[in-house]
């Protein structure tokens, strides 16, 4: 049986990743940080079949502990300061977490279980400024946010190992990935549980940003699969996930406030407070390699995800106790 580690497992992909797992048979070890309160919502229906052990991104010894007790075939790093706009108010946490957070979970890998093999996650945010599109795994990095210079610096401290020390390290590149488990934070859920909440009488507005922000938008649960399928081959490598469509804020309005019979427009008020710092302004991914060679595509297209998220926030809201 192979054992898995995953870091982030109370995260929105992680606990996709926890399930995919479960589902081939993996013992499945998550890394939690220990705390007052047990946010493990997204993962309440896993918690009799999974383990869970008490590590920090922050803390070497606690991580070279985890690593040396549970003894992973398989380490998933999915633990971030994931928020875009929050690594701008607190840009020295996020890259304590999102930078060198990737760097104490390679160097406890490589001192206590060399032979493994480790995912990390990078993400399209560390396209920022475009060089070209769409965006592929040679494409020029030029992040915009500290959030994606963090990214960055994940991204290539794994290549790093991997070249340095022989480790097996892959990064993946991963483009916006979203699913009804995904933080009212960001801007797809903000709008999936605005248009839910509008359509049943417990709002009446959406405040955004920028509405001409395009982005490549996939399934969550389409994405962990490839995660899972980089760790496979016998030579480690990077690889860009995405659908190879590009999306705008919106379209993404137009879409779900339009399943559900709304006029967006009457709705939406623009509020400036949303817009970056520095913008995003288009991300689309070219997917042709792990098409190649992961024989992976996604499933899950822009409408059906959005339905999907717009569904499972009217059955939220719907069954949510008054008051």
């Amino acid at each position: 049986m192979k054992t898995a580690l995953i870091t982030g497992i109370t995260g929105q992909d992680g606990s996709y990743l926890a399930e995919l797992l479960l589902e081939k048979g993996y013992r499945v070890v998550g890394i939690v940080r220990r705390s007052s309160t047990t946010p493990y919502e997204r993962i309440s229906h896993l918690v009799d079949r999974i383990e869970l052990v008490s590590a920090d991104l922050l803390d070497q010894s606690s991580l070279m502990d985890a690593m040396n007790e549970v003894q992973p075939t398989e380490i998933y790093n999915l633990a971030a300061q994931s928020f875009v706009a929050t690594s701008w108010t607190q840009p020295v946490l996020t890259g304590e977490f999102t930078a060198i957070g990737v760097t104490r979970m390679l160097e406890a890998m490589r001192r206590t279980v060399p032979k493994a093999r480790f995912y990390q996650a990078s993400s399209s945010e560390m396209f920022g400024k475009v060089q070209e599109t769409p965006q592929r795994e040679s494409t020029p990095l030029y992040p915009r946010s500290p959030y994606g210079v963090a990214k960055v610096y994940g991204h290539w401290i794994t290549v790093n190992y991997r070249e340095s020390f022989g480790l097996y390290a892959v990064s993946g590149i991963l483009f916006n990935h979203e699913s009804p488990r995904r933080g009212l934070e960001f801007v797809t859920r903000k709008v999936t549980d605005a248009a839910a909440r509008i359509k049943l009488g417990l709002a009446d507005e959406l405040r955004l940003g920028n509405l001409d922000a395009r982005r490549d938008w996939g399934f969550a649960g389409d994405y962990v699969d490839a995660m899972w399928r980089m760790l496979q081959p016998d030579t480690p490598d990077d690889y860009v996930i995405g659908t190879g469509e590009t999306w705008s804020v919106r379209q993404l309005v137009e879409t779900a406030f339009g399943y559900v019979d709304l006029d967006w427009q009457r709705y939406v008020k623009l509020d400036p407070r949303f817009n970056r710092p520095a913008e995003v302004d288009l991300l689309v991914a070219d997917p042709s390699k792990a098409l190649r060679q992961l024989d992976w595509a996604p499933q899950v297209r822009f409408h059906q995800l959005v339905k999907m998220m717009v569904d499972a926030d009217l059955a939220r809201h719907r069954t949510a106790p008054a008051g």
